[in-house]
Parts: C-alpha cells; structure tokens; sequence
C-alpha cells in the first residue's frame, strides 16, 4: 500500500506499512539481539490455552494479550485468564512499538458488552481487565463503550473487580471522564508508556502531559477509585528519565506502577536499545516504594495488566527467574514471572 493512500475501513496495517508516515522513520533492524538470561517466558499447558482461545472467538472478542503478542499469554491463558481488549483490533494510531495494527476501524459492536460480560461470567473471573484500541474515530473516544462493559459485566458478575485500562481519549477527555463517572471502574489504568522526551518518536498523537492530566483528573472525579499507570523501559530512556517520570505519576495521584522490558515485536518495529537489567528495575521499585504507591511491579516480564489482581492486592512482584551460574555454583530461588 501507498504511504499516501489512505487505509480501507477494516483493513489492517501492520510493520512497514503501519509505521510508514510516523514523525520519526523507524529504520529496519537488521538483527535481532538475543535475550538475557533473564527475559524467560513460562510455557503453559497448551490445551488451556487453546479453551480460552476458543471461548473468545465463540463471543467474537479479542484480547490484547494476543494482537499486541504479549510474551506472557501461554503464562496467563495457560492460568485463565486474560484481559480484553473492545472496540475491534484496528487502531487509530501508529505507535511503532506495538504490535496491535493500524487502520480505519470497523463500526462499533452493539453486542460486545453482553458478550464479553458473559465470557466473564463462563470464565468464572474474580478479576477481569477490559482494554481497547485508541478510537479517535469516536466523538466520546469509546467512553461509553466501556461503560456499557462495566454495565454488562456487573449485571452477570457483581462480585467480579474490574479494571479498564484506557486511551488518552485526546480531544476528548472531559465528555470522556463525565461519562466513566456515571459507572466507574474498580482501577482506572492509562499507560504512559514512556518517558517526555522520547513521546514523538515512540507515541505520534499523543502527549506526555495530557496523560498525566487524565489521570489525574479522573481521580478528582473519583477519589475512591485507585488509579494506575504503566510503563516501558529500553527504548532509549535514561534511569535519570524513568526516576523523574515516577516523580510525575506520584505528583498526579497516581496509586499502582507497573515498569517492564519493551521486547522489539518485529524488525520493523521500534528498535530496541538495550536490555534493562533485574537491578535497574530494583531501584525503580525502591524509589516508587519511598514515593508512596501504593504498589509498584517492576521487572523485566512485567505488563500492564501481568496478575492485576495480584498487585491490587498488595502482592510484590514475582522474582525475576534467572539461570545460575554452573562455574560458581550460586543457587538462585527461582518463582515464576
């Protein structure tokens, strides 16, 4: 496709193709470097995975654990659980460090609430994270369609948590924030994704500081509703940068931290410029633990939506599995990331 033709609604751009008229050109990788020992994906029984699979194109849903290539989903699939991503699996922007594609969305789904709700249901959920492409195709960015989920979801599973994960809904933040108020969430979530300096290159159409204010102006909205924010780490930052950034989520109320290691989807992606190491992410942990979040997971596998439920419940993040080395002969307690 041209760089200047303009996609078809329902088509989908991926690699090249999706990042092919960003502000800053992402040039090829030639070669992928190899992972440390300590980026280690657990596998999972694959009959598990295959169920809920199944159960999620019987009700037509997608997750973003399987359009953005999440390394955790055999993890959290082979585990029950997943976290769904509304509003089809065509996204309005072309962020060049994911891998869900770009494109003309198709019209919303009237019957996505009611299915998603009933997957929750069948599922047996305590905990269930709803997510979404960016829609600025939509006058309200899809505010309304999650609060339908919400709806939906409560109706068939009153005891269930839900947590939401949303866009930046840019242009649109103050309709989008007086409708969430009329049916809102148990965790509001909204990833940064990276630090000021580097939102041009890795986040076109967004804004650094928009972020920080729809976080925060959702917690004055609902003061009682923890608020929680994400981040990547390796795409160029410095430590420097990320400490400041927590010094910012902090300032804007921010309660739950997740921090975990950009992972290149595709040559054609963003590249990655290093692998951030299991002590880096320690300091990160320890500055947010004197900041005073409520809860802060950094380490390398950790996602934004990675045992949700058990970092809402104050859980520290599970230790970075690493191999031993066999010349010194260090036994190293392992838990599964």
């Amino acid at each position: 496709m041209s760089e200047n033709r303009k996609p078809e609604q329902g088509v989908k751009l991926r690699g090249a193709e999706k990042v092919a008229r960003i502000p800053v050109k992402v040039i090829p990788t030639v070669e992928t470097p190899r992972k440390p020992d300590w980026i280690r994906v657990k596998m999972a029984a694959p009959e598990e995975v295959q169920r809920i699979k199944s159960t999620l194109r019987e009700q037509k849903l997608h997750t973003v654990c399987e359009e953005a290539a999440c390394p955790n989903l055999p993890e959290c699939f082979g585990g029950g659980t997943a976290t769904f991503m509304i509003m089809g699996d065509i996204c309005t922007r072309r962020c060049p460090f994911c891998d869900v594609a770009h494109g003309r969305p198709n019209a919303l789904d009237p019957d996505e609430p009611r299915h998603m709700a009933e997957t929750i249901s069948n599922l047996g959920l305590k905990y269930a994270v709803i997510t979404s492409v960016d829609r600025d195709d939509l006058l309200d960015g899809g505010a309304q369609h999650f609060v339908d989920c919400i709806k939906e979801a409560r109706a068939l599973s009153p005891n269930t948590l839900l947590e939401i994960l949303v866009p930046d809904f840019r242009g649109r933040m103050d309709i989008a924030l007086r409708i969430m108020t009329e049916c809102p969430p148990d965790v509001f979530n909204h990833n940064i994704e990276t630090v000021p300096r580097l939102y041009k290159a890795m986040r076109p159409g967004s804004d650094y500081q928009h972020s920080l204010n729809l976080l925060k102006m959702f917690k004055e909205y609902c003061p009682d509703v923890p608020t929680k924010c994400g981040l990547m780490v390796g795409l160029g930052e410095t430590e420097e940068e990320v400490l400041a950034l927590l010094d910012d989520l902090r300032a804007h109320d921010v309660d739950y931290i997740t921090i975990g290691q950009y992972l290149q989807p595709s040559k054609q992606h963003a590249p990655l410029d290093r692998f951030v190491t299991p002590e880096e992410f320690e300091r990160y942990t320890a500055h947010g633990q004197k900041l005073g979040f409520r809860n802060i997971w950094a380490a390398p596998m950790v996602r934004s939506s990675y045992f949700a439920d058990r970092q809402y419940y104050g859980e520290p993040v599970p230790a970075v599995r690493r191999k031993a080395d066999p010349a010194k002969k260090i036994t190293v307690q392992t838990i599964e990331a």
